[in-house]
């Protein structure tokens, strides 16, 4: 496969058809995802940036969503899961605020680059409720790629683990949510159905 270029980046989030001003910072956000994710691979060894630019094409394709605020989050989602030091790089380019989208979107523990303890898992779940609604559903088609990916992991505890964080918290977080948007919605659906589907494909 060749590499993903800036092009290809555009191509995927739909820009041509953005205006003028939207286009300029979609090639900027398309040169930070390139540099932020240079380096860094899924546990399946696959290169990290191919996650969100699915997880963007999912919005596009599935999902519906057109608003190109939303479609950069999705890009940059993991940017500072990945890579917290990125966070200046991404304030200097694209503003504080979308900095700050990303921070809420993002662990404690991600962005203070420490393992995970005690108490972490009930932060995370209390900020992603917490979320605006373009935001949960980026995290939502997130959780849905993420579902998607699983027959590719090897780690099968994992995907188990996945799967009922999934029932314990997701799908009920997207049931809460779904009627704040047709695109909340339409997540919600895809959510419970690709659930569904795995948990009569994996054993317990």
């Amino acid at each position: 496969m060749n590499p993903i270029d800036p092009d290809d980046v555009l191509t995927v989030l739909g820009a041509a058809a953005w205006n003028p001003e939207e286009q300029s910072r979609a090639r900027v956000a398309a040169g930070l995802a390139l540099t932020v994710y240079e380096g860094h691979t899924r546990d399946q060894g696959t290169p990290y940036l191919e996650h969100p630019l699915a997880v963007v094409t999912l919005l596009r394709t599935e999902i519906g969503v057109r608003d190109p605020e939303t479609l950069l989050l999705a890009l940059l989602h993991d940017a500072l899961e990945v890579a917290p030091e990125s966070e200046a790089l991404l304030v200097q380019h694209l503003g504080a605020p979308f900095a700050a989208r990303l921070r809420a979107m993002t662990a404690d523990h991600r962005l203070e680059r420490r393992p995970k303890s005690l108490g972490d898992e009930t932060r995370w779940r209390a900020k992603q409720a917490g979320l605006t609604p373009d935001e949960l559903l980026v995290r939502l088609a997130d959780r849905l790629h993420n579902l998607r990916d699983l027959a590719a992991s090897p780690n099968l505890d994992r995907r188990r683990r996945f799967l009922r964080a999934l029932n314990d918290f997701h799908l009920l977080l997207a049931e809460a949510a779904r009627l704040l948007s047709p695109h909340l919605e339409t997540a919600h659906a895809l959510l419970q159905a690709e659930y569904v589907r795995q948990r009569q494909e994996v054993r317990p």
